[in-house]
């Protein structure tokens, strides 16, 4: 940058801080500012400065600073988004519509509020950042905002399918799960009583579920009415990645809940290209022990391995015992027995007791299934209830039986041992713990999905689909950095260290170092 002063006719010359740059092999400039108006000893001052010596003059004095807003945060995260080309995913042309968008996406990255106060952060009057300044819309207000989200949700099914193809390939893991969220209000089609994650049972909710590639990137958010099950809503997400996205084959992965025995006959198998992998239920890995297919002595040199079962023909069972997760099980089921045996204690105490003792079989009944239900522990003890007498113990063999199985776990799959091998496959299952990370983000101190306000279906699916959105470029903001941050970078590293795939994961030598030194470097 220089001054140069710029001859005016009869006028006193123009004063202007100018910038030469280099086009097409060409030496050309542009005018930054006009400093006419500054007082001479101020424009020498500047000169000097700008030629690296020490100035003569106070140079704030010739400056008024007449507002300063947060700048950083909402460049780091525009800039991500625009760098993941996600302007261009929501709309190949520019428009209003799509910077409102933009806008309320790194809004909820930067700090998720609701749109009234979106709307009112991005006001010229009562704005807290350069977010409208910078995408241009310091005079939207709430309404627009709505009306943005209803042209988003209009071309949902394009964005996703762009991401699809970004992101998914001819034989990719799809990682898919459910979860849900309350709602506020009761006029809403979508919100309705259900199985609440969220501790909420007295609350209508709302479910949604969440499709990921294999590294746990979003690809696709779907909402469902809120007294939905998860396995239903499984047959929706393979019709999407079947026919919508065009993936001739795809391996889907669930959790024991989503890919039920009836959900894979009803809607898996049978489907030309599509191959699965979830995990047994408790029982379902005692009756292959009391059948004699699962050894518990097989775990005796290696943590994991393969069984056959008549019950699950074509299929892969793999093995694995996690020796740290039957402590932890272990663990957990000792407190739980012991506060429950605890609390049934009271309850013989107050049937002993001499004055006002408790009575009436039923009302003993009663007061006992609370105790023992809110812990998920009844089946572990013996009860005796009778009109005057309650007597209760642990019930040793049934403790034994499930101590023997603690730690263990089976992975089901219809994967080909020629496509992917037993760790891999166990790797895949466990790569859910992605869509996990996923959820606390949507609903804890990230993003907060909830409470969720909107009456209408269509805003608020298009609500959710902006915090995926968001997450998708979170998601980015958190890889790309890593090197600079405490996250391990190095992963293939990290996985090198593994002893085996059921081993606990390991952090590379680069992220040890970080945090031993508190450096980056």
């Amino acid at each position: 940058m220089y001054i140069e002063a710029v001859p005016n006719r009869n006028s006193p010359p123009c004063i202007l801080l100018r910038e030469s740059y280099r086009d097409e092999g060409k030496v050309k400039k542009r005018t930054l500012a006009n400093l006419t108006n500054w007082p001479p000893h101020l424009v020498e001052g500047f000169r000097a400065l700008l030629l690296g010596e020490s100035p003569t003059v106070n140079l704030e004095e010739a400056f008024d600073i007449e507002r300063s807003l947060p700048h950083g945060h909402v460049e780091a995260v525009l800039g991500t988004a625009k760098k993941l080309g996600l302007e261009r995913l929501i709309a190949a042309r520019g428009g209003r519509e799509r910077d409102l968008v933009m806008a309320m996406i790194v809004a909820r990255v930067v700090e998720p509020r609701s749109k009234f106060a979106v709307a009112q952060g991005l006001n010229a009057e009562t704005t807290i950042s350069s977010l409208g300044a910078m995408l241009g819309v310091c005079d939207a207000d709430e309404d627009d905002l709505y009306s943005a989200m209803d042209w988003l949700r209009r071309r949902q099914e394009r964005i996703e399918k762009a991401l699809a193809a970004r992101h998914l390939r001819r034989g990719s893991l799809v990682l898919y799960d459910v979860t849900s969220t309350y709602f506020e209000g009761a006029c809403c089609p979508l919100a309705r009583h259900g199985h609440s994650r969220d501790g909420k049972g007295d609350k209508l909710q709302i479910v949604f579920g969440l499709l990921c590639n294999s590294d746990g990137c979003p690809v696709e958010m779907e909402v469902f009415d809120g007294d939905t099950g998860d396995p239903s809503t499984l047959a929706t997400q393979i019709e999407k990645v079947r026919e919508r996205f065009r993936l001739e084959r795809v391996v889907f992965v669930g959790d024991r809940g989503m890919l039920t025995e009836k959900r894979l006959n009803d809607d898996v198998r049978g489907v030309e290209g599509l191959d699965w992998i979830t995990a047994l239920r408790a029982p379902q890995i005692r009756a292959l022990v009391k059948q004699g297919a699962l050894q518990l002595s097989l775990f005796d040199t290696m943590d994991i391995g393969t069984v056959t079962s008549p019950d699950y023909p074509g299929e892969r069972l793999i093995v694995c015992r996690n020796p740290l997760l039957a402590q932890e099980r272990a663990r957990k089921r000792e407190e739980l027995l012991a506060a429950t045996e605890k609390e049934l204690g009271k309850i013989a105490a107050a049937v002993r007791r001499k004055r006002r003792p408790l009575r009436g079989k039923a009302e003993i009944a009663l007061r006992a299934g609370k105790v023992i239900n809110s812990r998920k522990v009844g089946k572990h003890f013996l009860l005796e209830i009778e009109d005057d007498r309650f007597a209760c113990s642990l019930d040793a063999h049934r403790i034994a039986q499930e101590a023997a199985l603690d730690g263990i776990y089976v992975i089901r799959t219809s994967v080909p041992v020629s496509a992917m091998s037993n760790e891999q496959v166990v790797g895949a299952y466990k790569s859910l713990s992605a869509v996990e990370r996923a959820f606390r983000s949507f609903k804890t101190v990230d993003l907060k999905v909830r409470p969720i306000y909107h009456h209408l279906s269509d805003r608020v699916r298009s609500h959710v689909f902006l915090c995926m959105l968001a997450y998708y470029v979170e998601w980015h903001m958190r890889r790309l950095p890593a090197p600079l941050l405490f996250d391990d970078h190095d992963l293939a590293a990290a996985q090198a260290l593994r002893e085996s795939i059921v081993a606990p994961a390991r952090v590379s030598p680069a992220a040890a170092r970080k945090a031993r030194t508190k450096k980056n470097g």
